[in-house]
């Protein structure tokens, strides 16, 4: 692992590999870096490859801030620019899957490709939201039952990790429960689902706003550029609704849908790691 000082705290990140191409991987809640460490090997012969862990997690600093979508944005655009990354190819998964977005929609002349799975490509309503998840996240979002949850029962490491991947062996599992060993460590786990852009019914307005106007812009995004795009989909199906995918199909522009098998949990690069890698070697293929 390597560390830079970025915007008054330290971020910890991955860098392997090299060669004309940058691709960074974009981790989600709760993991780290640790998720793409079979991903790494496979793609460090043909590119640069970088994995950070996102400001508050995994390795990196936890300064005092409120960890929000734009807070976490801010940090990835720094780390990006003292790494070197001028024109990356961006993978993510879960909410690396929206920073990956997000970066793209503001960058659009730097971005060279992007390859999301199992992440939001849009607001939604209640309704759309993975059914068995929607009682845990009510929850989550509800204060003081949320912190209850997140940061005294550490839910998120304790429960969600292997509630959708099963495989992870304990090893794997202490990694990522190691940097929160308390209630405030893990301020940034709660955070993140307080962020997701819902609304109660269609036509009713998306809380909080300000992220869903950052995800309507990458949506806008998707719509009118060119640059080379990947959706992995696997099953059984959480955020890459079988309705997601077919709004994605008709919504986005040069987009690849491409399946990375079957019983692949909603943390992918746990369970499908080869897919993964050999999927996003082949959009490097169509991006040369």
């Amino acid at each position: 692992m390597h560390t830079a000082e970025i915007l008054g705290s330290t971020m910890a990140y991955v860098d392997e590999g090299e060669g004309d191409t940058t691709v960074v991987l974009l981790h989600g809640n709760p993991t780290s870096s640790h998720i793409w460490r079979h991903v790494v090997p496979r793609l460090s012969g043909r590119a640069r490859v970088i994995a950070p862990d996102l400001i508050g997690m995994g390795e990196s600093g936890k300064p005092d801030i409120g960890y929000s979508f734009a807070d976490h944005a801010d940090y990835l655009e720094a780390l990006l620019e003292a790494v070197g990354a001028e024109r990356p190819v961006l993978v993510g998964y879960d909410w690396g899957g929206s920073l990956a977005l997000d970066w793209a929609a503001r960058h659009p002349d730097r971005i060279r490709g992007v390859a999301v799975m199992e992440t939001f490509l849009r607001p939604m309503t209640w309704a759309e939201y993975p059914a068995g998840a929607v009682e845990f996240f009510r929850t989550l979002r509800t204060p003081g039952a949320g912190e209850r949850m997140a940061l005294d029962e550490n839910w998120f490491i304790e429960t969600a990790l292997r509630a959708t991947n099963a495989g992870i062996a304990d090893e794997d599992l202490a990694v990522y429960r190691k940097p929160y060993p308390d209630p405030r460590s893990r301020r940034p786990l709660l955070a993140w689902p307080r962020q997701i852009p819902l609304a109660e019914a269609a036509g009713e307005p998306f809380a909080p706003a300000g992220v869903a106007a950052r995800f309507g812009a990458y949506g806008d995004w998707l719509a009118s550029s060119d640059v080379p795009k990947l959706l992995l989909t696997a099953g059984p199906y959480g955020l890459g609704s079988p309705a997601m995918i077919a709004w994605a199909r008709g919504h986005a522009r040069a987009l690849e849908v491409r399946g990375i098998g079957e019983d692949v949990g909603h943390h992918a690069p746990e369970d499908a790691p080869e897919a993964i890698a050999e999927a996003v070697l082949d959009l490097l293929d169509r991006i040369a």
